[in-house]
């Protein structure tokens, strides 16, 4: 069975539409038959597409730092939840447990998993697809600034190449799965 690790906003301040999306994709995950692997909290984009997959019987893996677990209040209805003590360990499991990585927009946090499994596909430490579903150009500005760095040499021009950027529900999971399937 794929697992898609996804990547969001844990913030509640958030417009709305996000936290759809996020449904949109948990929705979807199920419906392909795949685990989802999360932060495992139970807020915002991170509980929405959390909530969708596991009412569409997909299997779901949290992974949370126990400081964490009162803050981005832990998804005890995990079908797997596993504590951990650090933020790198928490990394180090999602990963492990993934086929792939699905980021959605989110903040700071979000952007630090992304990089970190962007970098490390970039550098041959895993074939796993990273893809990047902004499909109201929520991104844009790291987009710009992610085109400057390679013309200006800071970004090797097949780490942006490797990278796929999509608008599309339907074209993500293409892309995170590519003629394979659960």
């Amino acid at each position: 069975m794929t697992a898609i690790c996804v990547y969001c906003a844990s913030s509640t301040k958030i417009d709305p539409g996000y936290l759809d999306l996020a449904t949109e994709v948990g929705t979807e995950l199920a419906g392909r038959g795949y685990t989802l692997v999360t932060g495992g909290g139970s807020l915002s984009m991170m509980g929405a597409v959390t909530r969708a997959a596991r009412s569409g019987g997909a299997h779901t893996v949290g992974v949370i730092p126990r400081h964490l677990m009162t803050v981005e209040i832990a998804d005890l209805d995990s079908d797997e939840l596993v504590v951990v003590d650090t933020m790198r360990l928490r990394k180090a499991e999602m990963d492990e447990r993934a086929d792939a990585f699905l980021t959605l927009p989110g903040g700071i946090g979000t952007l630090e998993e992304f990089f970190e499994v962007w970098t490390a596909g970039s550098l041959g430490m895993h074939a796993k697809p990273v893809v990047v579903l902004d499909p109201d150009g929520f991104y844009d500005p790291l987009w710009q600034w992610l085109d400057h760095l390679t013309r200006t040499g800071f970004v090797r021009p097949a780490a942006l190449d490797a990278l796929c950027r999509v608008t599309t529900v339907d074209a993500a999971f293409a892309a995170l799965v590519p003629a394979a399937g659960p």
